[in-house]
């Protein structure tokens, strides 16, 4: 059968209006409770509340007007479920949720809750319209009742300036029972285009005091911008069909925002970002976080420590604690002498190829601000077109690590040696000691590296959680915290020959992972096809460190339960004007929706 595209039109939530569909109307409708609120984690958003008592339980459809204005959405709970106040909320029905299904819930005591950005001592006059069904589907026999009431906002209210006309809300949720300062956060926000000006100039991020809901602002920067601004010409989907009045997208702008957040230890805090303000000057945040040099060779600092990468290849190439200024950490013995060597890969009779081998050749982009330093580096690997490979580093103020994703792709198959990644390489002399969690033993192992044979493979499990270097002499360590590992295929599974993670030393002492290592296996001239669509993915967090004798690990623990266990992050916007109240769906071929036998369905064909 030729494949056709097959749209879907979805009506309008309240199909008709309201005030002229009516056959019985009742002249007032009980109001039980009603406030202004502050944004708190279950309604992040400056907003009222209003709790309604239905004359008979009934499916409803409700509508909200503010000073004669119909608001675009507003969210209808049952009244018998409660949510907490201080938790993000649990259950959300979206605007596309209303256009293509209808609400067949019997309510009796419905919760309204709706996003106005009310303003301290000003007048707010609120109507609430309910429209009473007997099902889910709209009937002329439908009742409609209504009832206004006036509210006044609290007059010594703290808010933002007014002449940022917008907001979105972020909730930030800790769940390890750490409390959390000054803990670096990423979103990534969508905005229409007439809203966004000059995002990097006009945004601010507030956080919401949960005590007294006074605003502050902390850091923020604002990067990675991207628009597409193309409109729907509306154009009928097939021939002879007319043509659409409901665009299936609009112009957007995306951007991240990176911010700095207090969290306390099993608590949900309500953050918000301030945009659409054409006149806002650009703000200049002070953090410890600085970047001096030129792409690749940055040198990276912060109260911790000092980065300094690699002027050719722009990885790590040297590092020092500042309480210890006297004792840098560095490789510098093989090659291009970088302490971060991966990923890689020995196809013979080719070298033995790194991304630390790259000599300029690679594509470098990096960013810099108050929250967060970025250098990236990626492109094909040396003598080995077949593969590309990225390097990113991530930096931040104020904390004593600094994260690493690196990911590899095989563009074609190629007969490997050595297939690595996440290898991180000093010199012999700089390490006393080595340890790392083993699941097998289910305990922390402590190995003298120092007194090690060279060429003494420590092998351990291919998702080691953490491992360190340290020196027992100068009280250095040096930390991998794993954040994220995958392998993964697109046109064949991934062939992996014994994958492990392992130390050896030699006139260096390094980590590294092994996805195909034959070259420290037994038959060390075998080859292993690396194949073509594999993706191979590491995110680390390294972490510099002052080692206590008593207990070297006790801050890697410390920072792998705070690192492992993220601030959670849950983005909330208003639901804006131009949103459609029906909606097109493409579906691939003719043929059954699966809403055909449900009354609540509001497919059009």
């Amino acid at each position: 059968m030729k494949k056709t595209l097959f749209a879907i039109v979805l009506c309008v939530s309240l199909t008709v209006s309201m005030n002229t569909e009516a056959k019985k109307s009742e002249p007032s409708l009980k109001i039980e409770h009603i406030e202004l609120g502050y944004p708190v984690p279950a309604i992040p958003f400056y907003h009222f509340k209003t709790t309604l008592e239905l004359p008979e339980a009934s499916i409803i459809e409700v509508e909200a007007a503010v000073n004669g204005k119909t608001m675009r959405f507003v969210n209808l709970y049952r009244g018998d479920v409660e949510e907490e106040e201080n938790k993000p909320a649990l259950t959300h029905r979206p605007p596309s949720g209303y256009a293509l299904s209808q609400d067949n819930t019997l309510y009796k005591k419905p919760v309204i809750t709706g996003w106005l950005m009310w303003q301290p001592g000003e007048e707010y006059d609120i109507k609430i319209t309910v429209r009473l069904k007997k099902s889910a589907k709209p009937s002329p026999d439908d009742r409609f009742i209504s009832k206004t009431v006036r509210l006044t906002a609290p007059s010594g209210a703290n808010v933002f300036d007014t002449a940022w006309k917008n907001y979105k809300s972020v909730v930030l949720s800790e769940t390890a029972g750490i409390d959390r300062k000054q803990e670096p956060v990423e979103v990534l926000l969508p905005f229409y285009p007439d809203e966004a000006n000059d995002l990097k100039r006009e945004i601010r991020v507030v956080a919401v005091n949960p005590v007294d809901f006074s605003l502050s602002e902390v850091p923020s920067q604002v990067y990675d911008i991207q628009q597409y601004i193309e409109e729907d010409n509306l154009e009928p989907l097939e021939e002879g069909q007319p043509k659409r009045h409901i665009p299936l997208w609009m112009p957007t702008v995306t951007c991240r925002v990176s911010f700095l957040a207090d969290v306390a230890a099993k608590t949900s805090q309500v953050y918000l970002v301030y945009y659409n303000n054409e006149k806002a000057m650009a703000k200049i945040y002070q953090t410890d976080l600085r970047v001096q040099g030129e792409l690749p060779g940055l040198s990276i600092d912060n109260n911790h420590f000092n980065a300094v990468l690699h002027p050719k290849s722009g990885h790590l190439d040297q590092i020092t604690l500042k309480k210890k200024p006297e004792s840098p950490l560095f490789h510098r013995m093989e090659t291009n002498g970088a302490i971060h060597w991966n990923p890689g890969i020995y196809v013979p009779p080719r070298a033995w190829t790194h991304t630390a081998d790259w000599k300029y050749d690679q594509n470098v982009h990096s960013i810099s601000g108050a929250v967060m330093a970025t250098s990236e580096a990626w492109g094909a690997l040396r003598e080995v077109p077949e593969v590309d490979a990225s390097v990113r580093y991530q930096f931040f103020p104020g904390v004593p690590y600094f994260v690493s994703t690196t990911t590899m792709r095989i563009n074609e198959t190629v007969q490997t040696i050595a297939l690595r990644n996440a290898e991180i390489v000093f010199k012999r002399e700089l390490m006393t000691h080595a340890g790392w969690y083993d699941v097998i033993r289910d305990s922390i192992i402590t190995y003298d590296v120092g007194n090690m044979a060279d060429l003494t493979d420590l092998k351990m499990e291919a998702d080691v959680p953490w491992i360190t270097f340290y020196n027992e002499e100068t009280g250095i360590g040096f930390a991998g915290i794993k954040l994220e590992y995958a392998n993964a295929g697109l046109e064949s599974r991934t062939r992996l020959l014994n994958p492990y993670f392992y130390i050896t030393g030699g006139p260096w002492i390094y980590w590294s992972r092994a996805l195909s290592l034959s070259f420290l296996a037994s038959n060390m001239q075998q080859v292993i096809p690396a194949m073509k669509g594999s993706m191979f993915l590491e995110k680390w967090a390294y972490l510099v460190y002052e080692a206590d004798k008593e207990d070297p690990y006790r801050q890697v623990l410390e920072w792998k339960k705070k690192l492992t266990n993220p601030l959670r992050v849950q983005l909330v916007e208003e639901v804006d004007e131009r949103v459609s109240k029906s909606l097109i769906e493409i579906y691939m071929d003719e043929g059954k929706t699966g809403w055909e036998e449900r009354d609540t369905g509001k497919h059009e064909h």
